[in-house]
């Protein structure tokens, strides 16, 4: 094998080995959009539930009448 030829195979050998990981960047960069609209979801919907929460029953300290001994 010529040297030309060597250093052209070693070029191609590196251009798969490159779309190979572009490849699976790709992928992971797929699966990680996915995990966010479904975290984004989750997000929204308990932002709702907080929202439609009743209040609660329970004083806040600042409401709260000091203990006789103040």
């Amino acid at each position: 094998m010529q040297k030309t030829e060597m250093r052209l195979a070693e070029l191609e050998m590196k251009v798969t080995f490159q779309e190979n990981t572009i490849e699976e960047l790709n992928q992971a960069l797929v699966a990680q959009q996915f995990e966010l609209e479904k975290i984004q979801l989750q997000l929204r919907y308990l932002a709702r539930k907080l929202k439609d929460m009743q209040p609660s029953n329970i004083a806040t300290q600042a409401e709260e009448t000091p203990p006789p001994h103040y």
